[in-house]
């Protein structure tokens, strides 16, 4: 049996960190290591616990989840952020990404939804609340962001059909494995798909092809 992914949840609400920490611990999968009120108690405890997941919420007292973001990541290295707020800011979104966190989610995200999306995290997938896309788009292009270069019209390597279909899931905020549910193909034909779209484009990960293509489908 595989070992359960560890987790920290920061949260300055008693009542639903609580909450929050029992729904969690229904998952065989996932144990939860340790938990803080602030973004100063997370960061004592970050590195002791050494967790796979932090799970982050924005609006904490004295320094917000998205300041503490980079002193996380270098007390626990190792340790993947995940925010999980109220806030549907598109800077806070963008910022957040910008400062390292692997992922932006609500809080008004399913049990089973928030479980999976944790998993990913855990393995290095980004992971973006689907409703939220849009906002990442404009908030990127307002504040400057690098945008990835648009395909010239006659491109010489343009995708694929199946690469199209492959670029609207990941727009989507879909996993390898839904992907592959979804196109009734194989995962790591998924994966193979993927690495052809980050290369053709010019990208280096699946936020910017997310970005990409939702920009293009508003564009559309």
């Amino acid at each position: 049996m595989k070992t359960p992914l560890t987790l920290l949840v920061v949260d300055d609400h008693t009542l639903f960190r609580r909450g929050l920490i029992a729904l969690l611990s229904q998952d065989a999968g996932l144990r939860v290591a340790g938990e803080a009120g602030d973004a100063a108690e997370a960061l004592r405890l970050a590195p002791v616990l050494k967790p796979d997941v932090i799970l982050l919420d924005n609006h904490l007292p004295g320094v917000t989840g998205v300041d503490a973001i980079q002193g996380l990541r270098e007390v626990a290295p190792a340790s993947r952020v995940l925010m999980l707020t109220v806030s549907e800011d598109g800077e806070d979104l963008a910022a957040a990404l910008r400062n390292g966190a692997q992922g932006y989610l609500l809080k008004t995200i399913d049990g089973d939804l928030l479980a999976q999306a944790i998993r990913r995290a855990a393995r290095g997938e980004p992971v973006v609340s689907p409703e939220l896309m849009g906002k990442l788009v404009a908030a990127f292009q307002s504040q400057g962001a690098p945008e990835p270069q648009p395909l010239p019209e006659e491109p010489a390597s343009p995708l694929s059909p199946r690469e199209e279909e492959v670029l609207r899931e990941i727009a989507r905020g879909a996993s390898n494995k839904e992907i592959a549910r979804t196109l009734d193909i194989a995962e790591t034909t998924v994966k193979i798909h993927v690495q052809h779209i980050l290369r053709k484009l010019s990208l280096t990960s699946r936020v910017q092809a997310a970005v990409y293509a939702s920009d293009r489908l508003r564009a559309d």
